[in-house]
């Protein structure tokens, strides 16, 4: 599982206040560290940047690689010139995060992708906003990567984003995406695909939302997920995607295929991960307290 770093972002006080600032320091040891970390992509994350974006972000890519350039990044912004300004200033191959399945967006964004030979995210998110179910996600995936492969952009520069959503309040979704995910290489063979994962965990307890991060990837890797935009301080996520713990991985997918493990000869580590597994499946209703129910 390939990660990508999500903490040089804008809702961080210590790298909004940097960014706003022009101050490089926290820039650069965050990337530093998402290096030391292991990160295969390191995500530059402005939010709408609508003021200054243009001049910000290639700022940001050039402030990043001058102590990090051996790892491609992500330009996240939803301001059209902060990319292309970006774009000019990008060492190696970057992604565009992300291109909506909107035909305003998309229309301006995908030859800004093709000129410059980016990668990008398609975001399934369509005019109406949240595909309902896996159908829906299906048939925008096909109009933007259509739109995208006319414009000269392959499948292989493109990373499907069927949106990740909170499982206390949209279990249904958690199932909907990974049965999209699994139809991606159906629809479009050669696409890779990303998400993001945190999602999954907005609006739990902070101390619940490791174990829904960690096990949900798992899930999703099952049905092929390629990669996800992850927190670089969640060292076990990180063993986790680097194949270190095959013990969680394997217990994940049997749960997922019906197998029902002797839940008193695992240790406390490992029945939390069944229980969390149960929970993302609809299997257990979901509760702040779900990790403390026999």
């Amino acid at each position: 599982m390939l990660l990508l770093g999500e903490s040089l972002n804008v809702i961080s006080k210590k790298i909004g206040r940097a960014f706003k600032e022009r101050d490089p320091k926290p820039i650069q040891e965050e990337a530093l560290f998402q290096k030391e970390k292991g990160m295969d992509y390191i995500d530059i994350n402005l939010g709408p940047a609508k003021k200054d974006g243009h001049e910000l972000m290639p700022w940001v890519v050039e402030t990043v690689q001058e102590v990090v350039d051996d790892i491609p990044l992500i330009l996240d912004t939803s301001n059209i010139s902060a990319i292309e300004a970006a774009l000019k200033v990008c060492k190696l191959t970057p992604i565009i995060n992300s291109i909506m399945c909107r035909p305003e967006r998309y229309e301006k964004m995908v030859p800004l992708a093709a000129e410059h030979n980016a990668d990008f995210v398609a975001l399934m998110w369509g005019p109406e906003g949240l595909p309902r179910d896996e159908n829906e996600r299906a048939a925008l995936a096909v109009e933007l990567l259509y739109f995208a492969n006319e414009a000269g952009i392959p499948n292989e520069k493109i990373w499907v984003d069927g949106i990740v959503t909170p499982v206390n309040i949209q279990q249904p979704q958690a199932i909907s995406l990974m049965e999209f995910q699994g139809m991606i290489q159906d629809i479009a063979p050669g696409a890779r695909s990303t998400c993001g994962l945190s999602n999954i965990s907005n609006g739990p307890p902070d101390h619940l939302r490791p174990i829904l991060n960690q096990t949900y990837m798992v899930m999703l890797q099952k049905y092929g997920m390629e990669s996800v935009i992850a927190d670089p301080l969640d060292d076990q996520l990180i063993s986790i995607a680097k194949g270190q713990r095959q013990d969680i991985v394997d217990l994940i997918y049997g749960v997922m295929d019906g197998n029902e493990p002797d839940m008193a000869s695992l240790s406390k580590e490992l029945q939390d991960y069944v229980k969390t597994t149960k929970v993302i499946l609809g299997k257990s209703l979901y509760s702040d307290s779900w990790l403390d129910l026999q």
